[in-house]
């Protein structure tokens, strides 16, 4: 559903993710990120394309007008950041009716957190994977919230496929993580979440 619409990507990185989306069509898709090194790295590694703009910003304030975007979206950012405060911005520069799209890390399997606590070298410290309250926030903010839920067998089992793009082993699992994943208790055992939400 990007054809011809204004997109944000929303602390961008790298632009790992810029090739894919602007395959859709969207009438520009701007990549902004805090960190000049990465944009300079977005810039080498993104087709030469006019529809792309890339900038150096603070997600968390903006320099972006009020209603300026059609879809926010983000890989693994959220959590990285004040997440009120992210909200809060993300719902000011979306135009009414406009998409707000992340996939994000969840805090709610045990297991994981266990492993988390003892690998603290493995990540930044800034980390706060998505818990109950995080999502009562995205619903203050937004309305037609939709979750879907990754990684459970497929996270367990994954010493037994080298790449999931070509593994039938994976596609077996992630059929029956899904399976599982309309039961709410496997819900708190998945490793990431997908956030689809709208601006009222």
């Amino acid at each position: 559903n990007s054809k011809n619409l204004s997109i944000l990507d929303y602390g961008c990185g790298i632009g790992s993710s810029l090739e894919k989306v602007v395959k859709f069509d969207p009438k520009r898709i701007v990549g902004i990120d805090i960190s000049e090194v990465s944009i300079e790295k977005a810039k080498k590694v993104t087709p030469d394309n006019n529809k792309i703009e890339l900038l150096v910003d603070n997600c968390e304030k903006t320099k972006f007008e009020d209603n300026s975007f059609d879809i926010v979206y983000g890989t693994g950012i959220l959590h990285h950041l004040n997440f009120k405060i992210c909200l809060e911005e993300i719902k000011r520069i979306l135009k009414p009716g406009g998409q707000f799209l992340f996939i994000e890390p969840l805090g709610t399997n045990p297991l994981i957190n266990l492993y988390r606590k003892l690998t603290p070298g493995s990540r930044s410290i800034d980390e706060h994977p998505l818990i109950n309250n995080d999502f009562d926030l995205i619903k203050d903010q937004f309305y037609e919230m939709k979750l879907k839920y990754y990684g459970f067998l497929t996270l367990i089992f994954f010493p037994f496929y080298a790449s999931p793009k070509n593994s039938r082993v994976f596609n077996i699992l992630k059929n029956i993580d899904q399976f599982l994943f309309k039961i709410n208790i496997f819900r708190k055992l998945a490793w990431s979440v997908l956030i689809v939400a709208k601006k009222n």
